[in-house]
Formats: structure tokens, sequence, C-alpha cells
């Protein structure tokens, strides 16, 4: 369904390069903001077209995101989610993603203004930024517009996971339960924030069906990810491979644009060219991505034994997790590669009892 999703997007965006659609909606955009000064005139433009690109895009594929979400979801008990709430909740990530991508393409064209040859350098160094921004805000401000959060109130259990991030060496703000089961019968732990904005979550499903014993070695894994820094090796990798896939996309619309009666990169009607040409090497370099953080995890599963000493603990909490959140066990080489950031369950499995010796 994720790949139908995309299909339809991909096509959309497709459509409307090769009917001449974009060049008609860039046109009427510059036409409605001809009179309004500048910056104001251009970046309306911006707004406009990438909006309506944007909107067209969760249009066609709205039906593939419902199915896979909410319908798939419900078949197999993974929620009870009323549909309105699930709607509520699509569209808060609507709003976010709307404001995200006008943001984005307002950056790319600014940043073309400035240097139209090395613009997506600059591009990719700017969604870096933004990048570190949301997550030192997101615990803060993001995650509350989804989830219920109220402070963990096992005392037992909360100091033992406070005395555990102490070994660990990394600073938390404090120990939250995560209102996870009003939408979904899904269980996790995580360790959100950077510097004073990071704290720790474990959700309620986690809370009610596993023992403190298991809870500790999950997050101990969290903690791993922050002991060795993944957060930032990951987001450096991701930037290269950004800036690669705008590099790409800059490419794209200026070897096709010629063809297709366009202007080039700086060319608004270009940019469902960049999306695609941006889209799809991005999509070939993600093996590169997913083995990196692949070889993070494995890191984070040894730290987390190393750190509790309790394999059995991890072996029983990977078999639970795998079952109850659906996990795929033997996916083929290409999905494995393609879209897998973490080893399989089996995997994590053979690995703890190599490490206890069983």
């Amino acid at each position: 369904m994720a790949l139908a999703s995309t299909a339809a997007g991909v096509a959309w965006l497709a459509g409307l390069v090769l009917t001449g659609g974009s060049s008609a909606l860039t046109a009427l955009s510059v036409e409605a903001t001809a009179s309004l000064a500048w910056p104001v005139r251009p970046v309306l433009t911006i707004a406009v077209v990438s909006g309506a690109l944007a909107l067209g895009w969760e249009i066609v594929s709205f039906p593939f995101v419902f199915f896979r979400s909410f319908v798939l979801d419900r078949k197999y008990g993974l929620s009870a989610e009323p549909v309105s709430a699930w709607l509520r909740d699509h569209l808060k990530a609507l709003a976010l993603g709307f404001i995200v991508t006008l943001g984005a393409a307002v950056a790319t064209y600014g940043t073309m203004r400035l240097s139209p040859g090395r613009w997506w350098f600059i591009a990719a160094a700017i969604f870096a930024v933004f990048a570190i921004l949301v997550t030192r805000v997101a615990p803060t401000w993001l995650l509350p517009l989804f989830y219920r959060f109220r402070p963990l109130d096992r005392e037992g259990l909360r100091d033992r996971l406070l005395s555990l991030s102490t070994r660990a060496g990394v600073h938390v703000l404090g120990a939250f339960e995560w209102g996870l089961g009003e939408k979904t019968s899904r269980a996790n732990a995580a360790l959100v924030g950077a510097g004073a904005t990071r704290r720790i979550l474990v959700s309620d499903t986690l809370l009610k069906d596993y023992s403190d014993d298991e809870i500790e070695v999950i997050l101990a894994h969290e903690l791993a990810h922050h002991v060795h820094h993944d957060l930032w090796s990951a987001l450096a990798l991701e930037t290269v491979i950004v800036s690669t896939a705008l590099h790409g996309a800059h490419l794209t619309a200026t070897y096709a644009s010629p063809l297709l009666g366009l202007g080039g990169p700086t060319d608004l009607a270009a940019l469902p060219l960049l999306v695609l040409g941006g889209g799809a090497v991005s999509l070939l370099l993600s093996p590169l991505s997913n083995a990196w953080s692949r070889h993070n995890e494995r890191r984070a599963d040894r730290f987390a034994l190393q750190l509790t000493e309790r394999p059995a603990a991890f072996v029983s909490a990977m078999r639970r997790l795998g079952a109850q959140n659906l996990a795929e066990e033997r996916p083929s080489r290409a999905v494995f590669w393609f879209f897998h950031t973490h080893p399989t369950i089996d995997q994590r499995i053979a690995a703890a009892r190599v490490f206890g010796g069983g």
C-alpha cells in the first residue's frame, strides 16, 4: 500500500509535467499575484504552486493511505481508534506537512536565486538545520499534538529507568507515560529530544503487558543511540543523501526541461521534475541509509545487553514486540535493503543468545 500511494503521487506529478498542467498552474499563480509587491509576490506564487502540487498528491494517495493505516490496522487488531479520531490526526499531520512543504519550496527557490548552480548544497544545509530544530522541539511542541503524556507514576520503574540513564551517562528531564493505547495496540519506548528537552517515553501498552526487566532492556537500547550519538551521525548521512538527491533533482530539471518546454530548475513549472528527480535518487540511496541504521541498531542492542546483563529479558521483549507490532519475520532481500531500518526480530534474538552464551 505504501508503494501504491507513492506510485499514485508520482503519476500525479508526471501527469502535470507531461500535460502542461504545471506550466498552466504556474502561469495562473503568477497572474493572480502580479499586483503584489516583492518579496510577497514570489513567495506567495511559490506557495500556491507547491501547495497545489502537495494537495493533489494528498488527494490521489489518500485512498491507499487510509486503507493501509486505518482499514488494515483495524482488520489485524492493531487499532480500535474510531475513524473520526484517525481523520483528526491525519488532518493535523497534513497541516504540518503542508507548512513544511511550503517552507521547503520557498527555501529551495530562494537558494536558487542566491546560487543557481550550487543551490542544492545550500538547501541541504538549511534542511539539516531545520531537522536539528525539530529534534529539539518535538517533545514539547509536536508530539503533544497527537498523544497524551503524563509523568510515569510507577515509582519503582521510574527510579529504575532514571538510574539506568545515569549509569549510561545520558541526562534526561524525566520519565513519562506515553498514551499510545488510545490509538493503537502497538508497544514502544523512546528517548526523545536533545539537551534540555530529552525525556524517556514509555507507552501505556508497554507498561500494561511487559515486565520491568523487559522495559529496562528496551529503554537501554534507546539510551544507546544517545550514547553513540546516532542521531547526529544519521543526520550527517541524511544531509549527504539529501544534498545528492537535490543535485539529482537539479540535473533532472536541467536536462529534461528543454524536452518538455520548461525553463530549467529555476522555472517554477519544473517543480514536479525536481520532486521526481530528487525522489528517485533518494530511493536509490535508501539502502545506504538503511544499512547504516541497521548497524546502529545492532550496536544499540549490544549496548543494552552489556548495560543490563539481561539477555533473557531482551529475547522475550523482542519476541513480544515482534508479535504485538506484527513485524515482518522474513522480508525479501529487496524489501529488507530498501525499507528495513532494523535487523529482523530473528536476527536480533540470535545475537542476544550469542551474547548470553545460549
